[in-house]
C-alpha cells in the first residue's frame, strides 16, 4: 500500500553516473541478464521512463533478449504512474508533477482508471493498493540489471531477500542505515565498475581513555543517476550481492542473493 505521505530525504555523498569500462571477466555476463537467452538488444537500467528529460548521459545498459526487453514495459508504465499518483495524492494528470507521466495517464484512460480504483482514504490519508506482482517484477528486473552492470554478477536465480516499501515509512534509524554508504569487507569481481567506484577514507576513533585510533576504510557509495528520481547502491561482499534502489525519493527497495 502506498500513501501520499512519507516521502524521504536522502542525505549522502553519492557518485556521479560516470562512464566506466567493464574490466572484469566478460565471460560472466554474455547473455540476456534476465533469462539467460541470447542478448539480441541492449536495455537501459534504469529504464528512461523512470527518469525525466533531459536524460542523463552514460545511462547503464545491459544485454537482453527481445522478449525480456519488451516484456517489462507495461509493468514499468504502471509503476511510474502509480508512484506519481501516490506522490500527488491523485490520478488527475493536471496534479501530477512529471509531464511525461501526465501525458501517459491521458493516453491511457484504462490505466488511470485502474489506479484510481485502487485509491482510498484511510484516517484522512490517501492510499493506493498496489499490484504487488507488477511492482516486484520491475524492481527485480532493475536489481538484476545493476548487479550485472556494476558487479559483473549474473543474478538470474530467485533472490534470497526481497523488500520494497515507502522510504518515509521507515524509522529514522533504519532509513539512515539504508541510505548510508557501505563499508566493504571484501573486494568483489576484479575490474568491475563497482570496484572502480570504491574509495578509501580514514576514520579516527577516540576511546574512553582518550586514545585515538585511525582506521582506513574502503567505501562503496550510492550512484545518483538523476537527482530526485533514481539512485542505487550495488554491493558485493562476504554475504553476497545486495542491490538497494530509491525511486523519486519515495520508493525504496532492497534485493539480495547469497553467493
Amino acid at each position: 500500500m502506498l500513501s501520499r505521505s512519507g516521502r524521504g530525504t536522502v542525505n549522502r555523498l553519492g557518485n556521479k553516473m560516470d562512464q566506466l569500462s567493464d574490466l572484469a571477466d566478460d565471460r560472466l555476463i554474455n547473455d540476456c541478464i534476465y533469462c539467460g537467452g541470447v542478448a539480441e538488444t541492449r536495455d537501459h537500467v534504469p529504464s528512461r521512463n523512470l527518469l525525466d528529460r533531459p536524460y542523463p548521459e552514460n545511462l547503464p545498459v545491459v544485454g537482453a533478449c527481445i522478449k525480456c526487453n519488451q516484456g517489462f514495459s507495461k509493468d514499468e508504465e504502471y509503476l511510474v504512474c502509480l508512484l506519481a499518483s501516490a506522490i500527488a495524492g491523485s490520478t488527475d494528470p493536471d496534479k501530477i508533477r512529471r509531464p511525461s507521466v501526465a501525458r501517459a495517464m491521458r493516453r491511457s484512460p484504462a490505466l488511470r482508471a485502474r489506479i484510481e480504483s485502487a485509491k482510498k482514504c484511510t484516517n484522512d490519508r490517501i492510499v493506493f493498493n498496489i499490484e504487488d506482482n507488477r511492482v516486484r517484477n520491475v524492481m527485480l528486473k532493475l536489481a538484476r540489471g545493476h548487479a550485472a552492470f556494476e558487479l559483473s554478477q549474473p543474478c538470474s536465480d530467485k533472490p534470497d531477500h526481497f523488500w520494497y516499501g515507502q522510504l518515509g515509512s521507515l524509522s529514522e534509524e533504519v532509513r539512515n542505515s539504508f541510505c548510508s554508504a557501505h563499508v566493504q569487507e571484501l573486494l568483489g569481481e576484479i575490474g568491475s565498475r563497482n570496484m572502480q567506484r570504491l574509495y578509501v577514507t580514514e576514520v579516527t576513533l577516540r576511546s574512553e581513555a582518550d586514545e585515538e585510533n585511525t582506521l582506513e576504510l574502503v567505501v562503496n557509495d550510492w550512484v545518483d543517476v538523476q537527482e530526485g528520481y533514481y539512485s542505487y547502491l550495488a554491493i558485493e561482499d562476504i554475504y553476497g550481492v545486495v542491490i538497494r534502489i530509491i525511486i523519486s525519493d519515495y520508493l525504496a527497495c532492497e534485493v539480495g542473493w547469497e553467493i
